[in-house]
Formats: structure tokens, sequence, C-alpha cells
């Protein structure tokens, strides 16, 4: 196609859910039927053009921006609208575009209280812009743009459509709903760690260049990285940390994460899991570890330090945790503790190990979140205790949830099993500039965490799926899996096989752009 060639392919991605997103709300509330065709519509065509993009894509090139476009946006500050695509962002678009069409056929028959088709569609659109957005951004102020517009609409998601369960919250001692809880507590953190993100940015900005050559321009930073040194570079590198670790969330930036999550209607947590917690992650490998490459180095041991306390400490919270959709919650700050060990090894294969880790974790953690909200919807509980015996009642999600679950505790042949797998043995390996010594006692702990993760969706799946149903659920209509589950899901587990068996998939676009980052970053 033309378009991407020009440059423009990639806008069109981005900015076409909002155009979607506009034409949801150009049709009358009565017509709710209508108001889903658009929604899906626009969003199987913005998944198909990201399709196009990965076909069009040169793999024997993945190290080099393509398909760009920069025009000038801001000048008076220098900031313009420069976009492209390589090898590290192409799989993090293609499962951004995937997961939404995924949510929105779910939704189709599965709408969340109080019913808003409307409303919710044009959220979901929104978010995708957001997503995809931040992905493509090469601009840091474009970038903060894009990350930002992603607050938004999981803020109103939570709020609106989250559950109304009555929670007290900590130290105010106040009495109210989890879903406003909730919902601000995921703006507060979001929020607070944007500003420290956005005074990196700046800083960077005045640091690059004399007047009149400074730059936001993320490929020209990383050029410019040895105007970068000393205490700027710690404090920078700080600022940035602190942004992308609580989106990760890296603990102990963790805490807003479980709430969310419960607080969330199932495809909130679903796109909250399966992409929105990709974004600081990707940020580090986009923009913290290429612009300051040397303070990478030197903050590499504490945060290895920090991704495998996260591993070890979301497996006992795990163990701890009496509601199904928080034990999941819990289960993402461990799987994204892998994906930061690998980041902190400096190496070209813990950085494919974090990227294929996040695709999986996207991939699996969505689906479980699938499963639980539809477990939730029909027993009208997310008690685990009151959830024995699924497998006898609804046999086929039940299968499902067992697969889902295989998968997150990393076995082989599934899209779990690489993530975990290549992040310790990177961590074996880490970059020679590292002490490794304390990156091989990580890898240790990290396995450990390994056996943990096994034993906590082990002990999931014996007291949810297996033994006899714990109490009668006569007056419950529990269908197995409707049709439009099933189209949502069953994409899911083929992808879950299909990287597990063939990680190619990802690595293919990976591996050259993460070989050719480090190599500029550190050398060698």
């Amino acid at each position: 196609m033309g378009w991407f060639e020009s440059g423009w392919g990639l806008s069109l991605i981005v900015f076409l859910p909002l155009v979607g997103a506009v034409a949801v709300l150009a049709v009358p509330k009565a017509r709710e039927e209508l108001q889903k065709v658009v929604a899906l519509g626009f969003a199987l065509v913005t998944f198909g053009l990201s399709i196009v993009l990965a076909i069009q894509f040169d793999y024997g090139a993945s190290e080099k921006i393509q398909f760009g476009t920069s025009r000038e946006w801001i000048a008076a500050i220098g900031s313009n609208y420069t976009v492209g695509v390589d090898g590290i962002s192409l799989p993090m678009i293609v499962l951004s575009t995937f997961i939404t069409v995924l949510a929105i056929v779910y939704s189709w028959d599965h709408w969340p209280e109080p019913r808003n088709p409307k409303m919710f569609s044009m959220l979901i659109l929104v978010l995708l812009t957001g997503m995809v957005g931040t992905f493509v951004a090469l601009d840091l102020i474009l970038f903060f743009v894009f990350f930002e517009i992603v607050l938004l609409p999981m803020y109103f998601m939570i709020g609106i459509w989250g559950d109304r369960t009555e929670v007290r919250i900590p130290v105010i001692g106040k009495v109210t709903e989890m879903r406003l809880y909730a919902s601000i507590k995921f703006f507060l953190f979001t929020l607070f760690g944007s500003a420290f993100m956005l005074l990196g940015f700046i800083a960077l900005y005045f640091r690059s260049g004399p007047a009149g050559d400074r730059t936001f321009d993320m490929i020209e930073l990383a050029a410019r990285s040895d105007l970068f040194t000393g205490s700027f570079a710690f404090w920078v590198f700080a600022a940035l940390a602190l942004g992308f670790a609580v989106k990760v969330p890296i603990f102990p930036f963790h805490t807003w994460l479980p709430d969310a999550h419960t607080a969330a209607p199932t495809v909130g947590s679903v796109l909250l899991a399966a992409v929105l917690l990709k974004l600081g992650t990707y940020a580090f490998i986009r923009i913290s570890i290429p612009i300051l490459p040397q303070e990478a180095l030197n903050w590499a041991p504490a945060i290895g330090i920090l991704a495998v306390i996260g591993i070890i400490y979301a497996s006992f919270a795990c163990l701890a945790q009496t509601d199904m959709k928080r034990l999941i919650a819990f289960s993402s700050v461990g799987h994204m503790g892998f994906v930061m060990l690998g980041i902190a090894t400096m190496t070209d294969i813990g950085f494919n190990a974090a990227i294929i880790g996040m695709v999986a974790h996207g991939v699996i953690t969505g689906l479980m979140f699938f499963i639980a909200g539809s477990m939730s919807h029909r027993y009208h509980t997310r008690e685990m205790s009151r959830l024995g015996g699924n497998q006898k009642l609804m046999p086929i999600m039940g299968a499902i949830l067992g697969l889902s679950a295989m998968a997150s505790l990393g076995l082989p042949g599934l899209a779990g099993f690489w993530g975990e797998f290549m992040s310790l043995l990177a961590a074996f390996n880490p970059n020679p500039a590292l002490n490794v010594g304390l990156f091989r006692t990580l890898m240790v702990i990290g396995a450990i965490g390994t056996v943990l993760t096994a034993g906590y969706l082990l002990w999931m799946m014996q007291k949810v799926n297996f033994g006899e149903p714990r109490e009668s659920w006569d007056d419950v209509d529990l269908h197995d899996v409707d049709k439009w589950e099933m189209m949502a899901w069953v994409p899911l587990v083929i992808s879950i096989i299909a990287i597990g068996v063939y990680p190619r998939i990802v690595t293919g676009a990976t591996n050259d752009a993460v070989v050719e980052l480090i190599k500029n970053a550190f050398g060698g």
C-alpha cells in the first residue's frame, strides 16, 4: 500500500480509531446494534491495517525506522509530529489492535452495567489511539501526549462501570465504592509518575544542545547521548524510571494495579493487562536506555533487584488471595518482574525476552481476565472457595482456563515459557559491565519465582476447576462458553500455542532491532 510507503499509513492506524469514536458518537443512542457494528468495523479495519503493516515490514532491516514521517508540530519548542516503526514497536502495535478487536467482540453481548454501549465503545477506540500512538511516537512530547491519552478512558471505564462493592479507604477510613477508590488511585499514581517523566523530557531537551539546536527527537537524542552524563544523567534517569516504573508497575509502585484490575469491568481489565502495562516497559527500551546508556548500566542492578522482589512478592500475594480476579491481577506484577529482569541485564537476549514476555503476557493474561469476567457474570461471585467444580459445570470454559493457567506458569510449548526462560538465561550472562555474581543470584531467585508461580496457578486451578461443585447452582444459568466468548477467546488460544511453538513470530521482528540497540548504546 502506498499509504505506508508515503509515511501516512502509520498515522492512519493511529487516528482511524479516533475517527471511529466520532462515528459512534454520531449514531443515535437508541440504535445500539449500529453503534456496535461501527465500533467493531473501525477496530477491524485498524487491525487489518496493522497486519498489512506487518506484511510490508522489511524484517531484514528491522533495526531501521520504517514507514516514518516527520512534520512540524509545535515549532516554538522544536517538537515535531515524528512517527515510525521498527522491530521493537511492530509486535506491540499488532498486539494493541488485535486485543481491541477481541475486546469489542466479547462486549457484543457482555456490556457492563450501567449499559451504555455507545460511550463504552468510544472509550475503547480512544484508548486504542493512545496505545498505538505511544508505540509509534519518536518525539518525546508526542510520546507524552499519547502516553497520557490512555489515562482518561481507563479512568472512566473503572469509575463508571467498575465494581460497586463498598470498601474502606486505608488511612482515611472512609467507606466508598470500589470503583471510585480504584479509579482515583489509578489516576493519581499514573499522573504522579507522568509528572516526573515530563520533567525528565524537559531536562533532556535543554541539555540536548544550544538554543536553536535543541530537540525532543528520540533518535537524535540517542545520537547525542554523550551530552548526558554525571549527576544530570543520574537524576534524569531517576525521573524517567519513576514515571515508567509506575506504569509497568515495578514493586513497590504496584499497589494501584490490583485495585484497578479488581474494580475494572472485564474489558477494562483485559486492555489494562494486555497493553497498558506494556507502555512503561516499552518506554524503558525505547527512551531511557538508548538516550542514557551509561546511567542505564548504573541503575541496572537496582532494577534487577526490584524485579525479582516483585516476582517473589507477587507469588506470595497470589497465594493469599480469595478473589480470582485479584489473584490474576497480582500475577501480572510477577510476570512484569520477569520482563524488567530481562531489561535489567542490558543484553540482546534480555531485551528479546522482555518483548516476547510482553506479547505473551498480553495474550495469556488477557484471556484469563476474559474468563474471570465470564465466570463472575455466571456465578455472581469471584470467590474461589465457591467456584469449585467448574470443570464439571462448564467443561469448555474450564479447559480454556486450564490452558491459560499452564501458559501463564511457563509450560514449555506455550507462549509464557519463552519470556521467563530467556530472561533467566540473560541474567546468567548479563552485560559484561554489570556484576555477574549479582545477576546470577537474581537468576536463582527468579527461578524460584517460577516454581512459586506454578504453585499459585495450580492452587487456583484446584480451587476453581477441580473437585465437586461447592454448592448448588440450580438457580443460576451456568451455560458454557457462548459464541461471542468463543470468537474472542479462540484467537487468543491460537496465539498462545503459536508463539509457544514458534517464538520467531515475535523474535523474527525484534532480534536485529535489539542487537542494534545494544550495539549503539553499549558498543561491541
